[in-house]
């Protein structure tokens, strides 16, 4: 790769410009004249021209001088702003968030989350992504996220993913009382009308692999009824008596319609295990990571839910 000029050359032609004449740059950058006069000429030698008319008077810009000027200011500028930049992201006093998780998270940790984490920290952007989980390790993977919170199993290629976290329960949910009185079993959600979510991602949706396993080691299948996208509006469906779900418990107890739904345990239970995950090669920035360290916090306090 050829040699560029380095910022420190280039600010020495800029101030002999400012001041047109290399003994007033040196004096203003506090540095000896034959400092400035040698950086000079090894810039003159990476263009390949001279940059200056030598006259008794005062240094006159050449053609090419002139033409590399404004470029030379807009490089010395970009490398302040990255110094800004890295520091506002080191103190949080500016930078970004950039992580991702799956969608049910919203309805009952994000919004304190994000409140708690904007109260400490106002200059810092967020870029939150609710997907579901195997979307978040692909764009964690692809550098579109830092980070993220995720249902495990995933495809776990070039990710760093954390000890377990949370651990939620997949429940059966219905507004009919009489179909939770007892634990349900996978042949009972394979007769039942069921709504289920994460329409796109079923193939690779976690609680539906899953669920697909148990059915088929019973040697029977789970055809949903209706497929929705998000947790939310399959609760919302059954409510209204569309159908039966499977929802996570934290989901079905911070969500609006809980006095309308009644709930009941898996047969065998269906634990719902979360974890961190980021890039096997790091480089997260100081403001995920404290997002990271909040919501750590905020998941912790789940616990004040009393579980299935």
């Amino acid at each position: 790769m050829a040699e560029g000029p380095t910022l420190r050359q280039l600010q020495y032609f800029l101030r002999a410009v400012e001041t047109g004449s290399f003994s007033a740059a040196a004096e203003a950058e506090y540095v000896a004249q034959p400092s400035i006069s040698e950086q000079i000429r090894r810039l003159e030698r990476l263009v390949g021209a001279q940059l200056f008319t030598r006259t008794n008077r005062q240094l006159q810009l050449t053609d090419v001088g002139r033409l590399i000027l404004p470029l030379a200011k807009q490089t010395l500028a970009s490398a302040e702003n990255l110094t800004v930049a890295a520091r506002d992201a080191r103190t949080l006093s500016g930078g970004e968030v950039s992580f991702g998780t799956f969608n049910s998270a919203h309805s009952y940790m994000l919004t304190p989350l994000i409140s708690e984490f904007k109260s400490l920290h106002p200059q810092v952007r967020i870029r939150l992504l609710g997907l579901n989980s195997a979307q978040v390790a692909d764009s964690i993977r692809n550098g579109d996220l830092e980070a993220g919170l995720v249902q495990l199993p995933i495809d776990d290629t070039n990710l760093h993913v954390s000890e377990p976290v949370l651990v939620d329960e997949a429940v059966f949910a219905s507004a009919d009382p009489q179909r939770t009185l007892k634990p349900v079993t996978i042949e009972f959600l394979a007769e039942s009308k069921l709504i289920l979510s994460e329409a796109h991602w079923r193939s690779s949706d976690p609680l539906r692999r899953g669920l697909h396993r148990l059915a088929a080691e019973a040697g029977v299948q789970i055809t949903p009824d209706i497929e929705v996208e998000f947790q939310s509006a399959a609760l919302e469906l059954a409510a209204n008596g569309l159908g039966d779900t499977v929802a996570s418990y934290y989901s079905v107890m911070q969500y609006s319609t809980r006095s309308v739904l009644s709930w009941a345990r898996l047969d065998p239970p269906y634990k719902e295990v979360f974890a961190f995950v980021t890039r096997a090669s790091g480089g997260m920035s100081p403001a995920t990571a404290r997002f990271i360290e909040l919501a750590r916090k905020h998941i912790s306090g789940l616990a004040t839910l009393s579980g299935p």
